[in-house]
């Protein structure tokens, strides 16, 4: 029988499809197909975080909904978020939907492949107590030579305006030597780029090590052969040791790569979002790290219009974003999700003023990247080949260590030729909004 996915949202929730899938081409058979209309079963994976992301995932199963209706489909499965959050009512109200998944019983889908295989209909969405391992199945969806890696899943912390710990439990951290391992198989795979995630990176081992050993785990993957790019996501500010910066800044294979979603930078906004830190420290923690690592790529999200945030709020921020010019910010307007905290605060903010400071901030940036990527003209760059550019035939498009996959800019080379997954140096000779133009001056073959 032939498989079909469907993932959506954010990184994480991709690598749960890369297990998922896996579980189900080696324990069950199933053939991956990338062709809905030749699928006989259909696999959604969901994202439920944010409005947007809830409207996208209900939207994509009515869509899927009609090639079982009218084509070759039999079955469709959903998972992810929006599965964990609303079980019960995908199953009521949407009749297209065969059996649901939630994040916690991924070790599950073999269970409900079978049930659905027997006609009937299935919810698993009561545990949140998985944790994928070295062992556990999984079929890369990345370019060959680029994977991510969940150093831990869950979180412990209880902002607001998230509703992320009850969809994905409590913070549960992987042990080291179980992380280098899934290294080791990715590096024997071809794999030379591994991007860390979780909930927050920065908290990894709180849970298993009773302290913060993301430096620890940076440590110990750069001494597998094979990688030789580490990066990191996911950064919470609070967590971000001076030990932190020093591993980043001293292991050659770890990228300056700094995620860091820092929120707001208003002491009264952050306190209602309940993110601890106060708006100069981290301002503080921000220019430490530029101190310390110049030539760092620190990328940021930030909320407008959370409830309370005054005008004044806002231009603190926006005086902020312009003042420390970050290299990559993603603006979020405040999305009002049942069952947080924020949900019931007093003083909403009206969607036209969210929209309003969305505009302003999201053109502040980009002016901003404009600039800064101007600076790298005539400057040469280490690139690691992505794969042939969607633009031109004739291209092949990369990242450099301070470009994360999928979210930032990247490097499109017109002179000069590359592998998939070789790391090239390019000499910059155009800027864009986000991206890069460049001639490879030098390949590893060059360098051999």
């Amino acid at each position: 029988m032939k498989l079909a996915l469907i993932s959506l949202g954010c990184s994480k929730n991709l690598v749960d499809s890369e297990n998922l899938i896996g579980i189900m081409v080696n324990k069950k058979g199933f053939e991956i197909t990338t062709d809905i209309e030749d699928a006989d079963i259909a696999l959604i994976n969901t994202c439920g975080f944010i409005g947007d992301a809830k409207e996208e995932s209900i939207q994509t199963i009515l869509e899927i909904g009609e090639y079982k209706r009218g084509g070759n489909l039999k079955k469709i499965i959903v998972a992810g978020c929006l599965a964990q959050r609303y079980a019960q009512e995908i199953i009521n109200e949407m009749p297209e939907v065969d059996a649901v998944i939630g994040t916690g019983e991924i070790d599950k889908i073999e269970e409900v492949v079978d049930e659905v295989l027997a006609g009937r209909k299935i919810i698993k969405s009561e545990s949140l107590e998985f944790l994928a391992n070295a062992d556990t199945d999984r079929i890369l969806t990345t370019h060959p030579h680029t994977a991510y890696l969940k150093i831990a899943e869950g979180c412990n912390r209880r902002c607001t305006y998230c509703i992320i710990p009850k969809l994905r439990g409590d913070l549960r951290s992987r042990n080291i030597e179980d992380i280098v391992e899934e290294a080791q198989r990715l590096a024997a795979g071809g794999v030379r780029e591994i991007n860390l995630l979780a909930q927050e990176t920065t908290e990894y081992g709180i849970d298993l090590y009773k302290k913060k050993a993301l430096p620890d785990v940076m440590k110990a993957l750069s001494k597998v052969e094979g990688i030789e790019w580490i990066r990191t996501y996911y950064m919470f500010p609070n967590s971000i040791t001076d030990e932190l910066i020093e591993t980043m800044k001293k292991e050659e294979k770890v990228c300056n790569y700094f995620d860091v979603p820092v929120q707001h930078v208003s002491d009264s906004v952050l306190r209602n979002m309940g993110r601890a830190k106060t708006g100069q420290q981290i301002k503080d923690l921000l220019y430490k790290i530029r101190r310390e690592i110049p030539d760092a790529t620190i990328r940021t999200t930030v909320i407008v219009g959370f409830p309370g945030e005054t005008e004044e709020d806002f231009i603190e921020l926006k005086e902020f974003v312009k003042e420390f010019k970050f290299d990559y910010v993603g603006v979020f307007k405040y999305s009002r999700e049942e069952d947080t905290v924020a949900h019931d605060m007093d003083e909403q903010i009206d969607e036209e003023v969210k929209h309003r400071r969305w505009m302003e901030l999201t053109n502040l940036q980009s002016e901003i990247a404009e600039i800064k990527n101007r600076e790298f003209i005539g400057k040469t760059v280490e690139v690691i080949i992505d794969t042939v550019s969607s633009e031109s035939e004739y291209m092949l498009e990369g990242r450099t260590r301070g470009q994360a996959l999928e979210i930032d800019g990247k490097i499109l080379t017109n002179d000069g030729t590359a592998k998939q997954g070789e790391i090239v140096k390019v000499k910059i000779e155009q800027n864009f909004d986000y991206d890069l133009l460049g001639a490879i001056v030098e390949n590893e073959d060059t360098v051999k």
